[in-house]
């Protein structure tokens, strides 16, 4: 393991390797205590994830709804519940993808935010966009899409008492691959640490199907290309993103794009700069 990646893993507090399934299981009761914790701390009763149809999301959603069914067993407490959000643009490619997770996750409560007139309004009313490149402006309004959901979720969270739950994981987070108040804004983030892989086995245990647990990662923000694959957005594969992390060796390629992806996006991992 190079100094670097000893370092970046230290910083983004990595979970390592599971040794085996015992390790697994225990993982998964230490966030669950994570989750239920956070509730308990704040004295609201009540969680809210938007769900995508990608594993991250489905992995949290399990873990919520889990939660507040222990929690209202443990307390006789029947106010604990899990509200999941469908946050579709228009009509979502995978929303099929979306359905399953939904299915598996069996929340307690489902609501459903189209975001597009939102989007759509705010592009309309800001002339800045309007000379930009089709393809500056779609990038431009996938972290619109990105910060609207973010504001649907607290909007329903401030609604119902409850906190936000975020998505982001080590995987993720080393490469800056989340939008600044966006996804990257949210009240507990129970995956941060792992690596992508973890999150699959920990959707694999859950009993998550395996196309899901193991669908191809997208963040599906540009119009111009949906359903792109975040390992060609990033230029290395989550296989190497999770070795590195895991402190094994990597090809020189992966390492700099890695170690040049982290650097360059230390400020969405930082609080606001000030005097």
């Amino acid at each position: 393991m190079s100094n670097r990646q000893a370092e970046i893993a230290v910083a983004l507090n990595v979970t390592p390797p599971f040794a085996d399934e015992a390790a697994l299981l225990a993982e998964i009761d230490r966030r669950k205590t994570f989750i239920k914790d956070c509730l308990r701390h704040s004295g609201l009763k009540v969680l809210v994830l938007g769900i995508s149809g990608g594993v991250d999301s489905l992995t949290a959603g399990k873990l919520a709804q889990l939660c507040v069914e222990e929690l209202r067993r443990e307390t006789g407490d029947t106010q604990y519940r899990f509200i999941a959000v469908r946050l579709p643009h228009g009509t979502q490619h995978d929303e099929h993808d979306a359905q399953a997770s939904l299915q598996f996750i069996k929340a307690d409560e489902e609501q459903t935010v189209n975001i597009a007139d939102s989007v759509r309004g705010l592009m309309e009313q800001t002339a800045a966009l309007q000379p930009l490149s089709d393809t500056r402006r779609d990038f431009v309004a996938g972290n619109i899409k990105a910060r609207t959901r973010m504001v649907a979720q607290f909007t329903i969270a401030n609604a119902c008492n409850g906190l936000v739950i975020g998505t982001d994981h080590a995987a993720e987070a080393v490469m800056g691959f989340f939008t600044k108040f966006g996804d990257g804004a949210c009240d507990l983030a129970p995956l941060s640490g792992l690596v992508k892989g973890q999150v699959r086995h920990i959707a694999r245990s859950l009993g998550a199907p395996e196309h899901l647990a193991f669908k191809v990662p997208t963040a599906d923000l540009e119009e111009l290309r949906p359903g792109k694959p975040d390992e060609e957005a990033h230029g290395v594969s989550y296989d190497e993103i999770d070795a590195f992390l895991h402190g094994n060796a990597v090809s020189d390629k992966a390492y700099q794009l890695i170690v040049r992806a982290y650097d360059n996006t230390r400020h969405k991992r930082e609080l606001p700069l000030a005097p």
